[in-house]
């Protein structure tokens, strides 16, 4: 069992950044593929990066690349994601996921074993 709690959502202004932090339970947590996603009001689930289980592989969605990044300490049990240059499109509910079977370029939420229950991310313009 892998409980996942997410924190560092907030309100931002367009241009600025948030650090969102996910903290991870369970004795299995280094053996599988951490991902985010995110889900905006009327809108899918929709993928937004993953990393590997050692921390080496990662993948990102096109619209976030170069902006957000993805890192997980695996002695703290924690993934994080960076995200800079924010846009008001990036508004949502952010989600990080685990996954045992899971590999990075797996972007389907059904893909993953486990997630969390979300925070909010609000980037005004």
């Amino acid at each position: 069992q892998v409980q996942l709690v997410e924190s560092g959502g907030g309100l931002v202004q367009a241009g600025g950044s948030l650090r969102l932090s996910c903290a991870a339970s369970g004795r299995t947590f280094s053996s599988g593929a951490m991902g985010w996603f995110r889900q905006a009001p009327g809108k899918e689930r929709e993928f937004v990066a993953a990393i590997s289980s050692g921390g080496s592989s990662t993948n990102y969605a096109d619209s976030m690349k170069g902006r957000f990044t993805i890192s997980r300490d695996i002695a703290k049990n924690m993934v994080y994601l960076q995200m800079n240059s924010l846009k008001p499109e990036d508004t949502a509910v952010y989600y990080c996921a685990f996954g045992y079977a899971t590999t990075v370029t797996m972007t389907s939420w059904g893909r993953y074993n486990y997630g969390g229950r979300g925070t909010q991310v609000t980037v005004s313009s």
